[in-house]
């Protein structure tokens, strides 16, 4: 299985760049997974947030195929326990998932053409974070889930 977390716009933090940097070349050890940034052009600043959410929704749409399994990482989304989700995750291989993409929207979150896309919503916490700490947080919890599967010492019940 391939798993996408589609991202809108860049993560300027250095420190933050690395931690999603060292998770990322972690997970590679158990699954091919990307981290693709879709950057806005600069007029988006002009818009108004519904004009907004509905452009970046647009750019975001395009990084979809029809067999893919979309899930946005949205405050309204399901909350899971990091055993729960490392379930989750074995089901949706299990299922014979080839490309699982999470998405995190820019700050007013989706369009409603993205939520018709997805296939669901996941919450990573009651608490809203910034969309560029965001990525660091699930990157960590993907490779926690994968820990969890293969009964390795990272994760602490």
């Amino acid at each position: 299985m391939r798993i996408t977390l589609l991202v809108i716009g860049k993560t300027n933090a250095q420190w933050l760049n690395s931690g999603i940097g060292i998770y990322t070349k972690r997970l590679l050890h158990y699954t091919r997974f990307e981290q693709v940034e879709i950057i806005t052009p600069k007029h988006f600043k002009q818009l108004n947030s519904q004009q907004l959410k509905e452009a970046e929704g647009k750019l975001l749409l395009k990084y979809l195929e029809e067999a893919d399994q979309v899930i946005l990482l949205d405050e309204r989304g399901k909350n899971y326990t990091s055993e729960d989700f490392a379930d989750w995750l074995q089901k949706m291989m299990n299922a014979g998932t080839r490309h699982l993409v999470f998405a995190v929207g820019g700050a007013y979150g989706f369009s409603d053409e993205v939520y018709a896309a997805a296939s669901g919503k996941l919450s990573l916490s009651a608490m809203t974070f910034s969309h560029q700490m965001v990525r660091l947080f699930f990157a960590e919890q993907l490779y926690r889930a994968f820990t969890i599967l293969r009964n390795e010492p990272y994760h602490n019940s």
